[in-house]
């Protein structure tokens, strides 16, 4: 049986970035890891789970919960620099 270490592994994606897909969709760490290692596979996936992050931040924003929104901010940013997909959308514009 795959452990969620081992599927991690074999995802693009980080345990955080993860985490935030977990938050968002309310959902199990594996079950988001699924979800999330589907969706960064997608046409538009980086900029959908950009997205989930953003709105992480802003929920843990509006619940006072400063010290998880600079969290979201940092697992964003490590997201958007290791997505080169998202660095060329910024550059476009």
């Amino acid at each position: 049986m795959l452990t969620f270490e081992d599927c991690l592994a074999l995802c693009d994606l980080t345990e955080e970035e993860i985490a935030a897909v977990a938050e968002h969709e309310h959902l199990p760490a594996m079950a988001a890891l699924e979800l999330a290692n589907y969706i960064v596979h997608t046409d538009d996936g980086d900029l959908k789970l950009k997205k989930i992050i953003i709105d992480d931040i802003e929920r843990a924003k509006s619940h006072g919960n400063v010290k998880h929104m600079h969290e979201l901010q940092a697992v964003l940013k490590q997201f958007v620099l290791t997505h080169p997909k998202l660095q060329t959308l910024a550059e476009k514009k």
